[in-house]
């Protein structure tokens, strides 16, 4: 003989049964509120979109293209004239990411004034700055284009090439002969000098292996 159900319990276990239905009851008041399927997607893909950082690092560089940048083997660190000067701390932690980065390049570091490449780096940190060159009578080689900038995925872009502006790294290199810039490159959101100390070496790293990521350029097609 079936067992009797109270109303109630017969309502709740009819619930149960209905696998099809995605379904949230209270057993107080039985009440059902379905979710649509389209419903629980869109909400994954505004939490997923949350989780993405608001603002990503952005690189630029540019380049001499008569440059041969295959001859290149050895690098020494100068100061670039009137660049801001970082902290001590800063100072070493911008040269040991630059240095591990120039090296899976095949560049060696040098102490010596006859290196192929001058390395300085500029930055702004507070207030906008100029790029200035590392010395006097150091500018430009004859190949350089002037006119904008090599986005990370390799394209042409345009905006001011003469300003550094604020939390960007800049990174100078410079062929000890004939004195002429050869390569220049900046990431944005990499310098913050209220973020701790582990804060900054990730941002760091993560956005000197963004901008060298395309160094050495690509030789000229014939």
């Amino acid at each position: 003989m079936e067992t009797a159900w109270p109303a109630r319990d017969r309502r709740v276990r009819a619930l149960h049964s209905r696998q099809s239905d995605c379904a949230f009851f209270d057993e107080r008041t039985v009440h059902v509120t379905r979710i649509r399927p389209s419903t629980v997607v869109l909400t994954l893909l505004l939490g997923a979109a949350a989780a993405q950082p608001l603002f990503a690092q952005d690189v630029r560089y540019n380049f001499d293209k008569s440059a041969n940048f295959a001859a290149f083997k050895t690098y020494r660190w100068v100061d670039i004239k009137g660049a801001t000067k970082l902290s001590d701390l800063v100072d070493r932690q911008v040269k040991a990411t630059v240095e591990a980065e120039l090296a899976k390049k095949g560049l060696a570091k040098s102490e010596s004034e006859t290196a192929d490449l001058y390395v300085g780096y500029q930055a702004a940190v507070g207030t906008e700055k100029e790029y200035t060159s590392y010395d006097t009578g150091w500018g430009y080689g004859p190949g350089w284009y002037g006119g904008g900038w090599y986005g990370g995925g390799g394209g042409m872009t345009t905006g001011s090439t003469s300003t550094i502006y604020v939390g960007q790294l800049a990174l100078d290199m410079y062929a000890s002969s004939p004195k002429t810039l050869v390569w220049r490159g900046n990431a944005s959101k990499t310098l913050d000098p209220k973020a701790k100390p582990e804060k900054q070496q990730k941002n760091l790293e993560k956005a000197v292996a963004k901008l060298l990521k395309n160094y050495p350029p690509p030789p000229p097609k014939k």
